[in-house]
């Protein structure tokens, strides 16, 4: 059974930075794609960036692009999302996601587990 539980999550100023993680609990961590994803108030949730599970392919949402940046530690069971240049858009709720053997794609729907989200808020 897969569980995951992200953390580092709070309140931050625009501009500031903060790094959120995600433990994986589980067997076979380097078989999953891993990625992120957020959802803001009102809004659906949205992919933030992931990689498959071979490592080699990363994928960001243009909106982040050149300010995260997503790594994960095998021998850890982690994947960390390096958040930089925050703005006030950035605020949501931040999920990692897990799904065996994929591409770490923008398609939520292809991910079988989740965290329980962290919460981010941007202030002005």
């Amino acid at each position: 059974q897969v569980h995951m539980v992200e953390s580092g999550g709070g309140l931050v100023q625009a501009g500031d930075s903060l790094r959120l993680s995600c433990a994986f609990s589980g067997r076979d961590f380097a078989t999953y794609a891993m990625a992120w994803f957020r959802q803001a108030p009102g809004k659906e949730r949205e992919f933030v960036g992931g990689f498959g599970w071979s490592g080699h392919k990363m994928n960001y949402a243009n909106s982040v692009k050149g300010r995260f940046t997503i790594s994960r530690d095998n021998a850890r069971n982690t994947v960390s999302l390096q958040m930089n240049s925050l703005t006030l858009e950035d605020t949501a709720v931040y999920y990692c996601a897990a799904q065996q053997w994929g591409a770490g794609t923008e398609d939520l729907g292809r991910y079988n587990y989740w965290g329980q989200g962290t919460q981010v808020t941007v202030s002005s």
